[in-house]
């Protein structure tokens, strides 16, 4: 190992740079990862624009990642050298209300490694074991980086509590969207009815479980989620887009007396109609990240060959070429799923 790594920088929206700096030493509760993978993120292409409402500069990323432990602190003794695993990025108080319910994904204090803390866009990461999640060896490097996401949807799935035999809808199909469409799919709903404005997306999305697929831009939403499930309609509609339009669909659409869970994050002030909202009686729920007992179901249902991951991998970049990871995707905005980062290309 030498004295010195890569680290990326984003030091102002579209910037990136490198620098050489010491590898550090774990600390006693700490482990010392040789990263192989980084994932981008929506949120990390928020930043690259400099739109991201919680991130300022300069910011080293990296998120969605996976590696290999290469060192141990004095007092980690779940984990072991060589043990391939995957990072939960949260940062959390541990003393708040939240934190102290279980809930810390919504931590008072909450901070997310490569926004608000330094993130692992580098070589080697020192990691709290606390933050540290064993992968199986049967899962890749390139699979283990999308954990972090797909752990965003199986939390989402299962703020629903009668999934079994549900009827869905999961507005918007990007990653999260195709990703919430097999975590549904995998933890016993019926049927999911998905919406985009992008045939190419609605194609994924159909290979990876969907049962009806709608361009909203070429047909009524509303006319269709009546002819795939009749009068009753949806159990629970899932928003996944982030736009006032789709939000509108769900409310203006919703079965009365049912579900809408929030999964996309809002860039702007929503205009929601709450009196549509109130006049049906829906519960509006949201869900916020994760917590650790979705990323080991996460792994489970890959493991399990229940939730594909490979499909939404689109383009690799050498880990030199971070900036023109986010060329691509905003060049290739409709076809591009999954852009990983080959920090060590030399492992799949």
């Amino acid at each position: 190992m030498s004295a010195t790594m890569i680290q990326q920088l984003m030091t102002e929206p579209g910037n990136i740079t490198f620098r050489n700096i010491p590898i550090p030493e774990p600390g006693p509760d700490q482990v010392l990862i040789r990263i192989k993978k980084i994932g981008i993120c929506g949120s990390d292409i928020h930043v690259n624009h400099g739109t991201h409402p919680y991130t300022s500069y300069p910011v080293t990323q990296g998120h969605e990642v996976a590696g290999q432990i290469v060192a141990l602190g004095e007092d980690v003794k779940d984990l072991k050298i060589g043990q391939k695993v995957t990072l939960e990025p949260q940062i959390r108080c541990g003393k708040c209300w939240p934190c102290r319910h279980g809930k810390y994904n919504c931590c008072e204090k909450l901070k997310v490694m490569g926004f608000q803390a330094t993130g692992a866009a580098s070589e080697y990461f020192a990691a709290p074991s606390l933050n540290v999640t064993a992968l199986p060896d049967e899962l890749t490097y390139s699979e283990g980086a999308m954990i972090e996401p797909l752990a965003v949807t199986v939390h989402a799935a299962k703020k629903f509590a009668d999934l079994q035999g549900a009827n869905a809808v999961v507005l918007g199909c990007g990653p999260i969207g195709i990703l919430l469409i097999q975590s549904l799919k995998a933890l016993g709903a019926a049927k999911v009815f998905a919406t985009d404005i992008s045939d190419t997306r609605l194609r994924l999305a159909a290979e990876l479980g969907a049962d009806y697929t709608v361009n909203t831009m070429k047909k009524d939403y509303a006319e269709e989620l009546l002819a795939a499930y009749g009068p009753d309609k949806a159990d629970v509609i899932f928003e996944c887009a982030g736009s006032d339009i789709t939000m509108d669909q769900a409310i203006q659409n919703a079965r009365k007396g049912s579900v809408i869970i929030l999964v996309a994050v809002f860039g702007k002030r929503a205009n929601v109609d709450l009196a549509k909202l109130n006049d049906s009686e829906l519960d509006l729920n949201t869900s916020m990240m994760y917590r650790h007992e979705d990323y080991v179901d996460a792994i489970r249902l890959v493991n399990e060959g229940k939730i594909k991951l490979r499909p939404l991998q689109s383009a690799r970049f050498a880990f030199e070429d971070y900036k023109k990871a986010y060329d691509y995707i905003d060049n290739n905005r409709e076809t591009t799923m999954k852009v990983l980062i080959d920090v060590d290309p030399s492992e799949e």
